[in-house]
């Protein structure tokens, strides 16, 4: 009878034979990925791959709950994470020295590995609040961000400057904004995610909620000043939300040190791009998480196990893309 580190091996060898033939004796031991607070898209589709690649091949890996990407980056950058999800705006920052949770430190240690899916930023409110948009809600308003190291925490107080809005901002997890929510302690929480949301949904199934979107025109002065893009959430993404909103998103990517050697860098890359219905089983959002969208990413280098993977995959990644 097999032991378990036989057959984990043996599993790995049936599943993904082309890369049974690497020589994994860098490899390490185990791996950790960074994903963000309980609850949220990051968590529920960073614990999801992180497992299945786990599985395939045959290596412990754990996925880590942190603060968002801007944590995530910092942690990568110092070790104390193998890979972790990024938003490319966070992204940006901290390879140019000026994270907000490290201002100065240059990121040169991240790595991109494989593209995930838009963030979509929107806001629930209760369905009495009389608010249609985003632009409508007072100032003075308490609205939730999610934690100060996360996209919607970094990047919502900077759109409401942007829009000319004078709420108070709460910082706070995704579970807890959820259950503030429900309590009545916020009066707007404010997201950006793949969609569906979790939270938005778990919320939505307690009481009655509106979603809110921006004016043509709040898009076009947020996509002005910040690394987002133009984008409608359709109609339907939740099952109370009759109308399409318009919306900006900002891309997601997986990234890994500099330091994880190519041979294992580009394993993980192939259990992910070649087990897309698993990943749909994981979240909705992975209908974006396929090997076309590597051009959406023209912030952080591309690591040499995943330059690898797409390029024998008929995918072109420039030279100066290249880590």
């Amino acid at each position: 009878m097999l032991d378990r580190a036989a057959a984990a091996f043996l599993a790995f060898a049936l599943v993904t034979p082309a890369l049974a033939q690497d020589d994994r004796s860098d490899w390490p031991e185990s791996f950790s990925v960074g994903t963000a607070s309980q609850g949220g898209t990051y968590f529920v589709y960073g614990s999801g791959w992180t497992n299945m690649v786990s599985e395939l091949l045959g290596l412990p890996g754990n996925a880590e709950v942190t603060g968002g990407p801007v944590q995530n980056a910092s942690l990568v950058q110092t070790g104390d994470l193998d890979m972790a999800q990024l938003t490319l705006g966070p992204a940006a920052e901290a390879i140019a020295g000026e994270s907000a949770l490290a201002p100065g430190l240059k990121h040169d240690k991240l790595r991109a590995i494989f593209p995930m899916y838009q963030t979509a930023f929107h806001v629930l409110v209760p369905a009495d609040s009389g608010w249609k948009v985003v632009s409508d809600i007072p100032d003075g308003t308490t609205v939730g961000v999610g934690p100060q190291g996360g996209t919607p925490g970094t990047y919502w107080p900077r759109m409401f400057e942007t829009l000319g809005m004078d709420v108070r901002i709460q910082h706070g997890g995704a579970a807890d904004l959820a259950s503030q929510m429900q309590d009545g302690l916020i009066d707007a929480y404010a997201w950006a995610a793949g969609m569906p949301f979790p939270n938005y949904s778990q919320v939505e199934a307690q009481m009655d909620v509106d979603f809110l979107g921006f004016t043509p025109e709040n898009v076009e002065k947020i996509v002005a000043e910040h690394p987002v893009s133009a984008f409608e959430i359709p109609a339907g993404t939740y099952p109370s939300m009759e109308e399409a909103d318009n919306s900006v998103v900002m891309w997601n990517v997986a990234v890994a040190s500099s330091d994880l050697p190519e041979s294992f860098v580009y394993a993980v890359v192939d259990a992910v791009m070649t087990n897309h219905d698993r990943m749909m089983g994981i979240h909705k959002s992975a209908a974006e998480t396929l090997p076309e969208n590597v051009i959406k990413n023209a912030v952080v280098p591309w690591h040499p196990g995943a330059v690898r993977w797409f390029e024998e995959n008929g995918y072109e990644i420039p030279d100066d893309m290249k880590g």
